[in-house]
This record gives structure tokens, C-alpha cells and sequence, in this order.
């Protein structure tokens, strides 16, 4: 299972978000719940990156795949962080819509 973390701060902006596991829904090469979930949290951070301006802390397991933890920096502009608020916000749209349809494989979480 894919489990989705996402840290919000005190004024409620996401800060961090942290995926784990596998889906198993497929074949490996052929698991569409694996490949969304991929594609959405990769696509965020090279976002973050180009549209932002931003270079996020990013640790991952380049290996095996299944983790992947991105932590913004604390010292980007209002604008930066706007940008990077609505990448994130969409981030986690795009996953819940994925969970509607794909519950037994994905779970997420906002703390």
C-alpha cells in the first residue's frame, strides 16, 4: 500500500510530504496506481523547482523507489511560497482523487 503523509504548519500550509510503499495494484511496469501517484509527486517537486525557483530538500530511494520525502525551505519569498502552496494543494488533490477510486491501495494522511 502507498501511504501519503503531508505536514501542514500552524496557518495550515503544507510544509512537507512524505510517500511510502508500493501499490501493488499491477505488475510491476503496469501498476496505473504506482505510475499516478509517481507521476503527481514528481511533476510537484520539478514544478516547485522551474515555476517556483525553488530547490526543495528532496530525499528518495532511487533504488527500490517506494519513498519519496520533500521538505520546502523556510527562506522562499511570498510569491515562492504562494506558487509552491498551490502546487502542493494540487498535489494532494490530484492523490485523493486516486484514493477515491483506488482505496485499497493508497492512504493518505494530513497532520
Amino acid at each position: 500500500m502507498i501511504k501519503g503523509t503531508f505536514k501542514r504548519n500552524g496557518s495550515g500550509r503544507i510544509i512537507s510530504y512524505e510517500i511510502t510503499g508500493h501499490a501493488d495494484a499491477g505488475e510491476y511496469g503496469n501498476d496505473i496506481v504506482c505510475a499516478a501517484v509517481s507521476v503527481l509527486a514528481i511533476s510537484t517537486v520539478n514544478g516547485i523547482d522551474s515555476l517556483a525557483g525553488v530547490k526543495p530538500i528532496v530525499k528518495s530511494n532511487e533504488d527500490e523507489g517506494g519513498y519519496l520525502y520533500v521538505e520546502l525551505p523556510s527562506n522562499s519569498t511570498q510569491e515562492q511560497s504562494n506558487i509552491i502552496q498551490i502546487l502542493l494543494e494540487n498535489l494532494l488533490l490530484g492523490m485523493q482523487s486516486v484514493q477515491e477510486q483506488y482505496n485499497d491501495y493508497i492512504q493518505l494522511e494530513t497532520i
